[in-house]
């Protein structure tokens, strides 16, 4: 059986500002991950404006169990960007669509495939922060002598490095994204085993992936950093860090944007300057950034 757009009138599913929805069958006994499990059917219906109070229904369409998920644009969005819900960008690139408004779902997919302009410079902005902030913090735990915690974040790093690298070379980062940099970038996979199978103590080889991280952050923090750059250049007036967190393109970046704006002005790629907001007093100025 295979289902239509009547079927999901039918249970009331489309809702007014639905644009699209995906429907993926499961094939056999395959085992499909946790969206999917027991279920011979998802169905995924993205919508314009946030999803409605209740966004994940089961039902029975004829003989079979459906799990339905409404999911708003923006949160789809940023599951793409931040590289979450792998499963569910899956099955909206590879499901059937059933059902859409001015082919949007179509645009989303080729958006998606051919990975390039304002997908590809949030990404590659997204995964660098993300690097930084598991670089810094190996340091701080090796500092203090918590090795295996250091050991933890400098393998995300490697991971997030990895990212970087695809994206680099035009292409979407996978859920294995270490498998994938392998035949890409062997540098960074070498660094990996370096990490996981050397025969030096963990300390030893944190402290070596360490020393390579170091040298990426410095030479790829110009062009990673490159979506903030045009944001800070798109007015002349000084931007508060209050207002760069509220920014619609830095929004998958909230908790990382501090410590990487402040490695940006440590490097002299962003300049600080301080702007006095309704006070007369010292206590008045704000600290402000622009680019250099």
């Amino acid at each position: 059986m295979q289902l239509t757009s009547v079927d999901l009138l039918s249970v009331d599913l489309l809702e007014k500002d639905t644009i699209g929805a995906i429907v993926y069958h499961k094939s056999g006994n395959q085992f499909m991950g946790s969206i999917i499990h027991d279920f011979e059917v998802f169905i995924l219906v993205v919508c314009e404006s946030e999803a409605p109070e209740r966004p994940l229904k089961h039902v029975k369409l004829g003989e079979m169990r459906c799990q339905i998920l409404h999911v708003a644009l923006s949160r789809l969005w940023h599951w793409l960007i931040a590289g979450e819900q792998c499963d569910l960008v899956f099955y909206l690139l590879e499901g059937d669509i059933i059902w859409e408004s001015g082919n949007k779902i179509q645009l989303l997919r080729q958006e998606i495939r051919e990975f390039d302009g304002q997908m590809r410079e949030q990404k590659l902005f997204h995964e660098f922060a993300l690097f930084l902030k598991d670089y810094v913090d190996a340091k701080r735990y090796l500092k203090e002598g918590s090795v295996l915690d250091a050991y933890h974040s400098v393998l995300n790093a490697l991971q997030h490095w990895a990212s970087i690298e695809i994206i680099e070379r035009g292409a979407m980062p996978s859920p294995n994204v270490l498998s994938q940099v392998r035949l890409m970038d062997k540098s960074v996979y070498k660094l990996y085993e370096e990490l996981i199978i050397s025969t030096e103590t963990v300390e030893q080889r944190v402290e070596l992936v360490l020393l390579a991280c170091e040298f990426s952050v410095m030479s790829k923090m110009a062009d990673c950093s490159a979506l903030l750059f045009k944001i800070l250049r798109s007015r002349s007036e000084p931007w508060s860090i209050h207002e760069l967190l509220n920014h619609p393109e830095l929004k998958h970046v909230q908790y990382e944007l501090p410590l990487v704006l402040r490695k940006l002005v440590y490097r002299s790629y962003v300049k600080e300057t301080t702007v006095r907001r309704n006070s007369s007093n010292e206590c008045g100025k704000e600290l402000c950034y622009t680019a250099n």
